[in-house]
């Protein structure tokens, strides 16, 4: 499974209430010819079921909106709008923040790319690999089953036909070392609980990471963990940014919280992101597309960690580098127009444009016709402009509760997507690049 690339077929629209078209500003009508062609599809995501409440914007690199809309379902969130000050998990796209001030420690000499993971974090230097009874790590062999099966053979989670070949796995040991820019690129071998393999994903079911209380508990427990590639062999998409969360924390002696608020939040003058939640956060609940209807979730239906979920309160001393960000829109396109503007943001620079330049540069999926991965940013290929999906060229990415995001340094333009569920209903596929497709045909025509 394509980890990074979530492209879907659309679905039939199943017509419900919606409110929040909003009246287009003169500004929008400025970027886009038709901006009423956007509304009505996000509208219409909205009418048929597909997401709880949507909200979208679009920022130039100076701030300026240069349009957004927001769509609710009355059935679920009556009497409720959206607009940019509203606060959402961001889960993964927590992951670029993190490795954001990871390579700022690395100009300033703090960390290397090539430093072994071990020298910041020993109690990991043991680990072993899950391999099968040939002794090919399990996420190889995950991959070559996909690969020659098909993704509609069956369901990649807990694959019952791969389970069943091997768990229980067997350990191997691991004479590779992890790197920093292992965790960087998912090349270390963590991953969460929704491998194909059920011995795996209980393992980490049975830690319960998310009701710890402090970084030094999560390792302590990770470290029981094997490892499911052999490190730099390959990517498999997981726990590694999380890890190199801790990295950064072990290496300055300073909370990610505090590494964030002092490297990023107070001298970029960004508002809007944060990892707990204060007494005046309202969060909207979590939904479930799950059996193709839309509802409220149930208890333990975010599986990527485990049966439980993330604790956001304040005593949970636990900042999660891979999944652990609360933010607003405003906030986040705040963070989004940095790297756009490489690096700097309200007058402070904050990485060097040659950093900037590294985390946008061909890392890994290097053989894919849709673009590929820098340092956890899709960069998208033609293939996107031919299929009507948006421009080559974008940086993208996105979380577990269904928000998204893409900088184009082409235009000089940010832009989100932002919802809160889990599992999206069939007629909800092909959301973002639907969306991102109209916008930039009605871009191409005018250009």
């Amino acid at each position: 499974m394509n980890t990074y690339l979530r492209y879907f077929i659309g679905g039939i629209a199943l017509a419900f209430a919606w409110s929040g078209c909003e009246q287009t500003s003169n500004k929008a009508t400025a970027f886009l010819s038709h901006p009423e062609r956007v509304d009505a599809l996000v509208d219409g995501y909205i009418a048929n079921e597909s997401f709880p409440m949507l909200y979208v914007r679009i920022e130039n690199k100076n701030g300026e909106t240069l349009y957004e809309h927001q769509a609710v379902n009355e059935r679920l969130l009556p009497n409720t709008s959206v607009n940019g000050d509203h606060w959402f998990r961001i889960w993964s796209m927590s992951k670029i923040i993190t490795i954001s001030i990871i390579m700022d420690l690395v100009e300033e000499g703090v960390v290397r790319l090539d430093d072994p993971m071990a020298k910041y974090i020993p109690e990991f230097s043991a680990l072993k690999i899950a391999v099968d009874a040939q002794g090919k790590p399990l996420g190889e062999v995950a991959k070559a089953h996909f690969d020659a099966a098909g993704f509609d053979s069956g369901p990649y989670e807990n694959n019952p036909s791969l389970s069943q070949q091997h768990c229980p796995y067997q350990l191997q040991e691991n004479t590779t070392p992890i790197t920093v820019e292992d965790l960087i690129n998912h090349q270390a071998g963590f991953y969460y609980a929704t491998t194909p393999f059920t011995c795996l994903n209980a393992h980490i079911d049975a830690l319960a990471i998310n009701t710890l209380k402090s970084t030094d508990e999560i390792i302590d427990r990770m470290a029981e963990l094997p490892l499911i590639i052999s490190p730099g062999s390959t990517d498999f998409y997981g726990l590694n940014t999380t890890v190199l969360g801790f990295v950064a924390e072990r290496a300055t002696g300073k909370s990610l919280n505090t590494l964030f608020e002092e490297r990023i939040q107070k001298p970029l003058g960004i508002e809007g992101i944060q990892y707990k939640r204060t007494e005046d956060i309202s969060l909207f609940p979590v939904y479930s597309g799950v059996g193709d209807s839309l509802r409220l979730a149930h208890d333990g239906e975010l599986d990527i960690m485990g049966a439980t979920t993330i604790n956001y309160a304040p005593a949970h001393r636990t900042y999660l580098g891979g999944e652990g960000m609360l933010a607003t829109a405003d906030g986040y396109t705040d963070f989004l127009r940095m790297l756009l503007n490489k690096g700097s943001l309200n007058g402070h620079r904050f990485l060097e444009t040659t950093s900037v330049e590294q985390m946008t540069a061909p890392q890994t999926q290097l053989d894919n016709d849709w673009g590929y991965n820098g340092y956890n940013l899709w960069v998208t290929s033609d293939k996107v402009r031919e299929m009507g999906y948006g421009d080559a060229g974008l940086w993208t990415g996105g979380g577990y509760e269904q928000t998204h995001f893409w900088i184009d340094p082409q235009r000089e333009i940010v832009g989100v997507i932002m919802s809160q569920m889990f599992a999206v209903p069939p007629q909800g596929y092909d959301r973002d690049n639907k969306i991102r497709g109209e916008i930039y045909n009605q871009l191409f025509a005018k250009e």
